[in-house]
């Protein structure tokens, strides 16, 4: 066989693991979901629950994760990380999803390009703020592209972090542009605390918690 003939390899991922749960963030939830985390992260939140996935996981093609998630009998499914964005092959996932009938959301930290990502999909873009660590990794360029399909997440640590929440919601027009969620810090921020904040500012937010942490704890999926 000639090189010209070698057959094509399919194109893949690298998977931390495929999982179905209940959604536990964003405007979708508590909806049954299957979650696709890719490996890898070019971040390092302080406050990052999913340190696991940023090495190991399993190669694999993209035809075959598509099948997987299928298996699980879920209309929606979410691709997370990691940072998802930081595979190449994270964007014809993406469309293969789609094209396969699902219900689609990617959960991205706001620090990589999102203006490739199929139209189809829902872009839950996390703006890191300074308690994170990673606040100067925001790319600000990703915000004019935001549709109202589209929402932004915001983890707040502290007071701090609230307020320069709010200043990158009036200097973006943010909840003109897309749904804005915040939610504190697990074990850092009281959660009536930040909902408090929400309501004497009057600020046009959704106020969330992590539903799957309220349920099952710390448990890396359910």
């Amino acid at each position: 066989m000639t090189l010209a003939q070698k057959p094509l390899t399919p194109p893949s991922v690298r998977v931390s693991e495929v999982f179905h749960s209940l959604q536990g963030e964003s405007s979708r939830v508590g909806l049954p979901t299957v979650f696709i985390r890719l490996t890898g992260c070019p971040l390092r939140c302080t406050w990052c629950d999913t340190e696991y996935a940023f090495t190991g996981g399993e190669q694999k093609a993209i035809a075959d994760v598509v099948e997987e998630a299928r298996r699980h009998g879920a209309r929606t499914v979410c691709v997370t990380g990691g940072e998802p964005l930081a595979q190449k092959n994270c964007l014809p996932l993406l469309t293969a999803l789609c094209d396969a009938g699902f219900d689609v959301s990617l959960e991205t930290s706001g620090a990589l390009d999102i203006g490739e990502v199929d139209p189809r999909v829902s872009r839950i873009m996390d703006l890191k703020a300074p308690g994170s660590g990673e606040s100067d990794k925001n790319l600000i360029a990703n915000i004019p592209l935001l549709t109202p399909r589209d929402e932004v997440k915001m983890v707040i640590a502290n007071r701090e972090d609230y307020e320069w929440a709010c200043r990158i919601i009036a200097e973006h027009q943010l909840c003109e542009r897309c749904p804005v969620l915040l939610s504190p810090v697990q074990g850092q921020l009281p959660p009536a605390t930040l909902a408090e904040w929400i309501l004497t500012d009057r600020l046009p937010v959704r106020f969330q918690l992590q539903l799957h942490k309220v349920l099952w704890g710390n448990m890396r999926a359910k």
